[in-house]
């Protein structure tokens, strides 16, 4: 029985995130087992491939069956919140979460990324689906080096090769639901303003060379509104609210 499998994940689960907890073996994606079916917030899909497995910008994800944490999390966000926050919501529940259950020290990168030295473990990738926000995550867990990616923006990592051990998928996965659960609360409660101190601590970015588009100059920190800072050689201090970040 995979690791996955809704009998051994349901046992797992803390809190109300989780139900109902759709799982396949293989599906284009797991955002799309969710979209348009009126589930309660909180409902989860998982999947041990994705055939179109998407990243941001239209990028393909791609992995190798069995080995990643491919999720999708459905959120009812109010209708008056900044549902692009939600990528930092949720890019902290990955990073303490995975920090807590291998051991390792992981960072941020703005907007969706989740880093370990460097090199991406973890991403995040909202979809809107009505008033409801899909949330998808992937997170590199079991891949032996041969089974990452090549062809990507960031270097690739797994838990695997940071360890040298498997992890149990179903444990992270009902952690990593815990976490989002209270981080999601906090966030509805007070935004992102109450998380900015463990923001700035993961920030990746801050104090390095970034452009955006056209925007040149220092990352400064990630401000409470979400949007990333930078500081030009003029001094002057932009808030830049989407883009590629090019380090």
């Amino acid at each position: 029985m995979s690791d996955l499998a809704a009998d051994r994940v349901r046992p797992l689960l803390r809190g109300g995130f989780g139900e109902p907890y759709l799982y396949v073996v293989e599906t284009t994606s797991t955002q799309q087992l969710l979209s348009d079916t009126g589930l309660a917030e909180g409902a989860v899909a998982v999947a041990e491939h994705q055939t179109a497995g998407r990243g941001r910008l239209g990028r393909r994800w791609n992995d190798a069956p069995g080995r990643a944490l491919l999720c999708s999390v459905l959120l009812r966000p109010p209708s008056a919140a900044k549902a692009e926050q939600l990528s930092l919501v949720i890019g902290l529940a990955v990073a303490e979460t995975i920090d807590e259950l291998a051991g390792v020290r992981t960072r941020l990168k703005w907007p969706n990324d989740v880093l370990l030295d460097g090199r991406k473990l973890a991403g995040i990738l909202l979809a809107r689906d009505g008033d409801a926000v899909i949330c998808g995550i992937g997170v590199n867990v079991n891949q032996r080096d041969s089974e990452l990616p090549r062809e990507t923006t960031l270097a690739p990592d797994s838990l695997r090769l940071a360890t040298g051990h498997d992890h149990d998928r179903g444990a992270l996965l009902a952690l990593l639901l815990d976490r989002l659960e209270r981080r999601y609360g906090l966030w509805q409660a007070g935004g992102l303003e109450p998380m900015a101190p463990e923001l700035d601590a993961r920030d990746a970015l801050r104090g390095r060379a970034v452009r955006v588009g056209e925007v040149k100059g220092t990352a400064d920190g990630i401000d409470p509104s979400g949007r990333l800072a930078i500081r030009l050689v003029s001094g002057e201090r932009l808030l830049v609210s989407s883009g590629e970040v090019v380090t």
